[in-house]
């Protein structure tokens, strides 16, 4: 089935295989839609371009979401290229390195602020910008994680970002509901992906969600890329300002 077809999705956070986003990249190329992917860099475009090679003619943009005006720029682009847009994957975050391995009583203003702006706010103005392309309505999903509601060892600044997205969503879901656009999170069980490196213990983390939640398996990219699609769809025309867990289950586990 091609859930997504004839639709314009534009996909933010790629870039590599072992992403999340590339996982739900995979499965929103697969159900049909016509792909817009966002890049940070020149080196981020390479590997995109390589990666998206067999993907049905996708449209890749530069944009750093820390530029409000480079956020701008793209919708503008989008909008000269496709004019309706259907839905957002936000698969963005980032934390400076140093905050993520110190405790988190020692995060920085700087580092705190970082974290907020690209994991969190970065969020509100790609909203803002995509509801004047969303005129048929539409779905916007990001990815959140078990840390924003629980204390995970080694997320640290990237817990109290997260809680901020899931507030985010939230109150975007109530602020866009009423012009037909959706707002939703998807909060994955840890996966072993480039950045899950810099998180202290993620392998002892993983081996025991796998080990402990109700299903008995790891998480894949392509299970959230599942999930993603879902959300992107009509499938889920009435769920909005949810975050939903992929995790097999942990998040029902107490020890």
């Amino acid at each position: 089935m091609q859930n997504l077809a004839n639709k314009n999705i534009l996909l933010m956070g790629l870039r590599n295989k072992s992403s999340i986003a590339w996982g739900i990249a995979k499965c929103i190329d697969a159900h049909g839609a016509r792909l817009i992917i966002s890049y940070e860099t020149d080196k981020d475009e390479k590997n995109v371009k390589e990666l998206t090679k067999d993907f049905n003619n996708p449209i890749l943009i530069k944009c750093d979401v820390s530029s409000d005006l480079e956020i701008e720029n793209l919708f503008n682009e989008i909008k000269e290229k496709v004019g309706v847009l259907h839905g957002v994957a936000h698969c963005i975050a980032h934390a400076n390195k140093e905050d993520m391995k110190n405790n988190f009583i020692y995060t920085t203003r700087e580092g705190y602020s970082h974290a907020m702006d690209i994991s969190a706010y970065s969020l509100i103005v790609v909203s803002k910008y995509a509801k004047d392309l969303m005129i048929d309505g539409g779905s916007i999903v990001t990815l959140s994680y078990y840390g924003a509601e629980k204390v995970m060892a080694g997320y640290n600044i990237m817990g109290a970002a997260k809680a901020a997205l899931e507030a985010n969503v939230k109150y975007l879901a109530n602020e866009l509901g009423p012009i037909g656009i959706r707002v939703n999170a998807i909060s994955p069980g840890p996966i072993k992906t480039i950045s899950s490196k810099v998180i202290n213990d993620f392998d002892n983390i993983y081996e025991v969600v796998e080990r402990k939640s109700p299903l008995r398996k790891s998480v894949t990219p392509t299970d959230v890329g599942n999930a993603a699609v879902f959300f992107l769809s009509d499938l889920s025309s009435s769920v909005t300002g949810v975050s939903l867990f992929v995790d097999n289950g942990y998040n029902i586990i107490g020890i």
